[in-house]
C-alpha cells in the first residue's frame, strides 16, 4: 500500500459539541444564536446529532436519547462541551496505515451510518472514521472522517444560517503546556506543522486555523468567554466562525436577548449561552 502525504492532509471537517443526554436544550440554544440545524439524526451506534453544515466544514451537536446512555459510553466519558476535533480522510485505510508506520496509536477504521429524510425519501449517510488513540488526547477526541455519502451531508439547502455563518475557521484547544499538546498533531501530519504565537501554538486545517494556548492567554484573547479546565488538564474550549459581516449575528443575538462582548477580531458569545463552548463571530 502506497502511503502519500495527503492521506494524512491537515483539513478541518467537523467540530464536535457534546451535549450528553440534552440534544433539546443544547438544539435550542444554538437555534437562538442562529444556527439552521439538520434534523435530528440517528447513528448505528447508539448516538444521536444535529449538525449546522457550512461550506467546508460543519458543527455537530452530539449526545444520546433516554436509553442509550450505555450504547458508546466512551463517547460520555468527557465533560460536556467541544470534545471533538475531526480531520478529513480521502481513504481510511491510508491513514490507518500511516499513522501506524509513523508510531502514533490509533484505532482500525470503523464503519457506522444514519439515515437521512429528503425530498424523495430516507437514504442512508455512511462514515468511517480512524481515531487516534484516547491516551493521547485530553477530555476529547481526534479523529479522521471518510465520508462514504458527502452529498447526504454537505447540502446546500442547508448551509443557509440566519446568523451568516459561512465555516468555522477556527478551534481552540486550552492548555498548560502548548508545546506538549500540540506535538501530536506535528507527528500525525509531519514537521514542520507548527508556529509559535503569543501564548501557544496554532497550524492551518484548510479554512480553519487550529490553536492551542496557555489558559491565561485563552482568556486574554477571548474576552474571558472560555471555559477552561478546573484540574488544569487540556481542554478544547472554543469555536470561532466566519461571516459576512457582524451585522448579521448582533442581529440575531438582540433579537434572542443573548449577551455579546468584543473580541480581538470580532464579537463572541460564552460558553454559559453555548453549551460549554465559547462562540466567536468574524467578518473576513
Amino acid at each position: 500500500m502506497a502511503l502519500t502525504i495527503d492521506a494524512v492532509k491537515p483539513v478541518l471537517d467537523h467540530a464536535v459539541i457534546n451535549v450528553m443526554g440534552k440534544l433539546d436544550e443544547a438544539a435550542a440554544q444554538y437555534d437562538r444564536l442562529g444556527f439552521k440545524l439538520t434534523e435530528r439524526g440517528h447513528h448505528s451506534l447508539g448516538s444521536s446529532n444535529n449538525l449546522a453544515i457550512f461550506g467546508e466544514n460543519y458543527l455537530e451537536l452530539l449526545g444520546y436519547l433516554p436509553g442509550n446512555e450505555t450504547r458508546r459510553a466512551d463517547l460520555w466519558a468527557h465533560p460536556p462541551g467541544l470534545t471533538g476535533l475531526v480531520f478529513k480522510s480521502v481513504d481510511p485505510d491510508l491513514v490507518f496505515a500511516a499513522l501506524k508506520q509513523r508510531g502514533i496509536p490509533a484505532e482500525e477504521p470503523m464503519s457506522f451510518s444514519r439515515p437521512v429524510s429528503l425530498a424523495g425519501g430516507a437514504q442512508d449517510a455512511r462514515f468511517r472514521v480512524v481515531r487516534v488513540s484516547g491516551e493521547e488526547v485530553q477530555n476529547g477526541r481526534t479523529f479522521f472522517c471518510h465520508h462514504d455519502t458527502p452529498e447526504l451531508v454537505y447540502r446546500s439547502e442547508w448551509r443557509a444560517h440566519p446568523n451568516g455563518v459561512t465555516d468555522i475557521v477556527e478551534f481552540v484547544i486550552a492548555s498548560k503546556a502548548p508545546s506538549r499538546t500540540a506535538a501530536l498533531y506535528e507527528r500525525v501530519f509531519g514537521a514542520p506543522l507548527l508556529t509559535e504565537v503569543p501564548g501557544g501554538v496554532l497550524f492551518r486545517a484548510g479554512t480553519a486555523t487550529i490553536r492551542v494556548l496557555e489558559p491565561s492567554a485563552v482568556a486574554e484573547r477571548y474576552a474571558d468567554a472560555a471555559l477552561v479546565s478546573e484540574n488544569g488538564s487540556d481542554r478544547m474550549v472554543a469555536l470561532m466562525f466566519k461571516v459576512p459581516s457582524l451585522e448579521a449575528p448582533r442581529t440575531v443575538f438582540e433579537r434572542s436577548g443573548i449577551g455579546y462582548r468584543p473580541y480581538v477580531d470580532g464579537i463572541i458569545v460564552s460558553h454559559a449561552d453555548a453549551a460549554n463552548v465559547a462562540l466567536g463571530f468574524t467578518a473576513l
